[in-house]
């Protein structure tokens, strides 16, 4: 009787399918510096898959003037600038903890211009090129890479503040005294205040003291009032000079705005 061996066969072919390792995905082709990604014009938002970046020497001579923690799932890009300015290249909106570099020449000759976690500006001169590194440094406690989402564009202006001091003024029973103006902050800021130094010579003696208060940034013209007490003294009535200071930063650049004025202080009701 005549036996086909069927089984044996089909034994082989199930196991080496089984045993067959499954395909990897290969790093992207901007993964190394020579495959760098030219950017063209800004404003320029792009979207890219990282989780199968690697990172090398190149990543480790532009990090080492920046100290990022690590410098994983790194991926490069390539824009020269057009004008003198500035720019910003914002990776936030990944949905891992991804970094920006920023440097000019070439490896083996990197210089840093910018780095941070999240986003980074830098100043611009025509003509230059600039190399731009995104990584993730695993400061979420993790890598590799992920949805990487990048956008690079002009800075945006800084927001706008503006301060005023009223010419009068008060003192306490206490010694204290009492200035006022008005401010207006308008713009994105992420922080806005205002101090007010107050100086009046009572005697030999030159009393100082200082105030501060917090500002919403927000259009509106609002009226302030500090009260000062003295640092080595009591204010008096009489004449006290002033020097208020107003700062409105947002993510990038700050706003700033400052007023001198003779303030005349009378007692308060």
């Amino acid at each position: 009787m005549r036996t086909t061996r069927v089984a044996p066969v089909a034994a082989v072919l199930l196991t080496t399918l089984g045993l067959a390792a499954p395909a990897s995905a290969a790093p992207p082709a901007n993964d190394v510096y020579a495959g760098r990604i030219v950017v063209g014009s800004v404003p320029f938002t792009t979207t890219q898959d990282t989780t199968e970046a690697t990172t090398d020497a190149d990543d480790t001579e532009l990090n080492a003037q920046c100290g990022a923690p690590s410098t994983d799932a790194s991926v490069w890009y390539e824009m020269t600038a057009a004008t003198d300015g500035a720019l910003v290249a914002d990776v936030s909106s990944s949905n891992y903890s991804a970094g920006v570099l920023v440097g000019v020449g070439s490896p083996g000759s990197f210089s840093i211009v910018a780095c941070g976690p999240g986003a980074t500006a830098w100043t611009t001169t025509a003509g230059t090129t600039y190399s731009i590194l995104i990584i993730d440094d695993q400061t979420d406690g993790g890598g590799n890479g992920g949805a990487m989402a990048l956008t690079i564009d002009q800075v945006p202006p800084p927001p706008t503040i503006d301060v005023t001091v009223n010419p009068t003024g008060q003192f306490t029973r206490a010694g204290d005294a009492i200035v006022s103006g008005t401010v207006t902050c308008t713009g994105q800021a992420d922080f806005a205040a205002l101090d007010a130094q107050l100086t009046q010579r009572v005697g030999r003696i030159k009393i100082t003291g200082f105030g501060f208060t917090e500002v919403t940034c927000d259009g509106t013209t609002r009226p302030w009032s500090l009260l000062i007490t003295g640092d080595n003294g009591i204010f008096r009535g009489g004449k006290a000079a002033s020097i208020t200071f107003a700062i409105a930063c947002g993510r990038f650049d700050c706003g700033v705005d400052f007023e001198e004025r003779t303030v005349l202080l009378s007692g308060r009701k």
